[in-house]
C-alpha cells in the first residue's frame, strides 16, 4: 500500500481555506426624508439616545460621530432642537440563510419601519463556521418640540462569526457612516455600500 504524504506548505493553505471567513456583505441602506425639513437638516444642536445601555453604546456613539462631522452640536435633551432616536438590532444568520430566533434587540418602533423590539439576550444555540453575524441598525431625527419626523434611514449588513467587522465597534461605524453618506440624501431611495469600514 503506497501512503502519499503531503507537503506542509499544502497542507497549511488547506487548513488556512477552511479558516477563511467570508467577506463582509455590502451595507444596504433605506432613507426616507420629509422634503420640508431638508433646510432643517445638519446643523443646530441635536441629542442621540438609545436603549439598551452597554448594548448599544457603540452605536450611538458612531452615530453622534457622523451627526457631528456633518454639522450637528450635541446638546442636552431638554435644550436641543432635534432628538437622534437609535435602534439596533444583531442577529446569527446560520448557514442555511435562516435568522436566528434568538437575537439582541434594542429599541423601539422607528415610525415608517415600524416594527417593535424589545430588550433581548443573545444566545448562541449552534455555533457553526458558516454562521454570520447581522445587524441592522435604524435612526430617526426628529424635531424636539413638536416630535414630527424629519429623517429617517435603516442599514443593515452581516459578516463572518470570525470577521473583525462582527465586533460592536467596527459594525456600528461601518453602518453609520453608510447610514450618512450624502447626508441628507433624498427620500425613498435605497442604496448599498461595499466594504468599507
Amino acid at each position: 500500500m503506497i501512503r502519499r504524504i503531503l507537503p506542509l506548505s499544502l497542507l497549511s493553505l488547506s487548513l488556512a481555506a477552511c479558516a477563511t471567513t467570508a467577506p463582509p456583505s455590502p451595507v444596504e441602506v433605506s432613507r426616507f426624508v420629509a422634503q420640508d425639513s431638508i433646510a432643517r437638516l445638519g446643523s443646530g444642536t441635536i441629542f442621540v439616545t438609545a436603549e439598551g445601555g452597554l448594548e448599544t453604546s457603540a452605536y450611538s456613539a458612531a452615530v453622534a460621530r457622523e451627526l457631528q462631522r456633518l454639522g450637528y452640536r450635541e446638546g442636552p435633551r431638554t435644550s436641543a432642537q432635534q432628538i437622534a432616536e437609535v435602534q439596533v438590532e444583531r442577529f446569527v444568520i446560520g448557514a442555511s440563510g435562516q435568522r436566528s430566533p434568538v437575537s439582541v434587540g434594542v429599541g423601539g418602533s422607528t415610525g415608517t419601519f415600524g416594527s417593535g423590539v424589545g430588550l433581548g439576550l443573545g444566545i448562541n444555540l449552534g455555533g457553526g463556521s458558516q454562521e454570520r453575524i447581522g445587524t441592522q441598525m435604524a435612526v430617526r431625527i426628529r424635531d424636539r418640540a413638536s416630535g414630527a419626523s424629519l429623517w429617517e434611514a435603516r442599514a443593515e449588513f452581516d459578516a463572518g462569526r470570525n470577521s473583525d467587522l462582527a465586533d460592536r465597534e467596527a459594525s456600528a461605524q461601518r453602518l453609520a457612516s453608510a447610514l450618512f453618506r450624502n447626508f441628507p440624501g433624498n427620500n425613498g431611495e435605497t442604496y448599498q455600500v461595499r466594504n468599507e469600514v
